[in-house]
């Protein structure tokens, strides 16, 4: 990292886009999901390699959604604990084998990779929201279909994490859920855990930059904090035109400097 340019002004200005990145994250994983949209390419711009920028950015994010879960603690506890028991567990399992899915990737592998994966991730943020609407409550409410909906979710969760929170909105969308912020607190939960359970696997494998990792982590718990707030208060259609617009520049990018 920094080793282009002026060495003390190229860290300056990297360290200032990790937090600027980080904290608009939280703030928008808070909201409405699609904060890796600005964290992952930021660190992949700022010089750590794909897969340890995928890895360092899962690591970065987990404490702001638990930050955002804790805003949400009061429509949270309204639902069945039973319920929301057996989604944690199934969240943490497809989580865990995400994150071993990413460790046998090779950083040339998830380079070409990656900008299908803002694609698929972009469509899904523009669009998720009307889908599901569409097909709200067809589960009806049942259990098994939730569990089964919900573990490649939390496996792509664990691999690549863009678009999660959409993806479990859609979830609760099609499970029979309308209060969008008790939805937003489970998906707090649900998202927080399968990426803590990846980001002990990184960790553990050593594939962790933690230097930004610990700049964005600070940043993003700020932003998880100010989230919920801002969502009772800015309409979530001006944050969801912010993200589609980040979403597009950044596939965009990619798809630019993928490997050939």
């Amino acid at each position: 990292m920094y080793e282009t340019g002026n060495p003390y002004t190229s860290r300056y200005m990297t360290f200032l886009l990790l937090i600027a990145a980080a904290f608009a994250a939280g703030v928008i994983n808070s909201v409405a999901g699609g904060g890796s949209f600005l964290t992952f390419p930021s660190l992949v711009f700022a010089g750590v390699p794909a897969v340890v920028a995928n890895a360092s950015n899962t690591v970065a994010l987990v404490p702001g959604s638990v930050t955002a879960a804790l805003s949400y603690r009061q429509e949270i506890q309204q639902l069945s604990g039973a319920r929301l028991k057996s989604w944690f567990v199934i969240s943490l399992a497809g989580g865990a084998a995400g994150a071993a899915l990413l460790l046998v990737t090779s950083d040339r592998t998830f380079r070409q990779i990656a900008p299908w994966l803002l694609l698929f991730a972009t469509l899904l943020f523009a669009f998720g929201a009307r889908v599901s609407l569409a097909l709200r409550g067809r589960l009806h409410s049942n259990q098994g279909l939730m569990l089964a909906l919900l573990f490649p979710i939390s496996v792509y969760g664990g691999y690549f994490g863009g678009g999660i929170g959409i993806m479990i909105l859609a979830a609760f969308r099609l499970y029979g859920y309308t209060d969008i912020h008790g939805m937003n607190g489970i998906k707090s939960i649900l998202s927080g855990s399968l990426n803590a359970i990846a980001a002990l696997i990184f960790v553990a494998a050593h594939r962790i930059d933690w230097l930004p990792t610990l700049v964005m982590m600070a940043a993003a718990i700020a932003g998880g904090y100010v989230g919920p707030v801002l969502a009772r208060r800015m309409p979530e259609a001006v944050i969801r035109a912010i993200v589609i617009v980040v979403g597009v520049l950044m596939t965009a990018y990619f798809f630019r400097i993928a490997p050939k």
